[in-house]
């Protein structure tokens, strides 16, 4: 963790920040089964899961996700894709020697792999972003879409995402009241994170929950940025997000 300013509070560890959702009954609920890389947890997780992501602990923008999973169509297989590039194994250990030539000696952790949604054959998750105001009551100031670009695994604007209108992406899923309800609620799950969050670090002013829907709708929790972009929200046609977002930070910077 470094700091700076009491509001750029900024933590860099994935295994830090997932332990303190797992610390908190409101926070685990919504977490993935996440753990070290190990040959032992990937296998173990790849047997109950059948897919995963494996991505660096310290690390932005998407950058050195692996995407990987246990096939099993006729004989047992193994494989994974980095960036574009996909590699197929026969067997565990040639599959395990392959990810460690991947990820070097850095440390990464493996996390179940949710089945996001798509839109148009891409797959898309949300980035909410919650900020306190000036009188300390948190606020979900912006929700937008990210979708990958073709034949990507991530969604980060930084790997090629497409920031998109959570409307837009939701549309071919879910309609009318539904859809205004299910947004309404990341709304307020955005606010129950960073209450979360508060518990542990009183001073963060700001966080950014990339949140993925699964076929059920169900939000897991994907990672919590602590240091969000707020200019992602100015990618919009309609720039009331935006607007909303910068209006808070500028407000933060008054009070420290």
């Amino acid at each position: 963790m470094t700091t700076g300013r009491k509001a750029s509070i900024f933590l860099s560890s994935k295994w830090v920040k997932t332990q303190v959702l797992l610390q908190d009954p409101k926070g685990k609920r919504y977490v993935p089964d996440t753990r070290r890389f190990g040959s032992a947890s990937l296998k173990s997780m790849l047997e109950r899961y059948h897919m995963v992501y494996i991505k660096p602990e310290r690390g932005t923008h998407g950058i050195g996700v692996i995407r990987a999973e246990q096939v099993r169509e006729g004989k047992q297989r193994y494989k994974y894709q980095y960036n574009k590039i996909t590699r197929t194994y026969e067997t565990f250990d040639a599959f395990v020697t392959g990810l460690r030539g991947a990820i070097g000696g850095k440390s990464y952790l493996i996390q179940k792999g949710i089945h996001l949604l798509k839109y148009q054959g891409r797959r898309f998750d949300i980035r909410i972003m919650v900020q306190k105001s000036s009188t300390g009551k948190w606020e979900t100031t912006g929700i937008i879409g990210r979708a990958a670009a073709p034949g990507k695994i991530v969604t980060n604007y930084h790997s090629g995402g497409r920031p998109m209108s959570i409307d837009l992406l939701l549309a071919a899923h879910v309609h009318g009241e539904k859809k205004k309800a299910l947004i309404q609620e990341l709304y307020r799950f955005g606010v129950t994170i960073a209450k979360v969050y508060q518990k542990k670090y009183p001073n963060f002013r700001q966080i950014g929950v990339d949140v993925g829907l699964d076929a059920s709708l169900t939000p897991w929790i994907i990672e919590v940025n602590t240091s969000p972009d707020p200019y992602i929200f100015n990618q919009l046609k309609d720039k009331s997000m935006y607007r909303k977002v910068m209006s808070f930070r500028r407000a933060q910077r008054k009070v420290t």
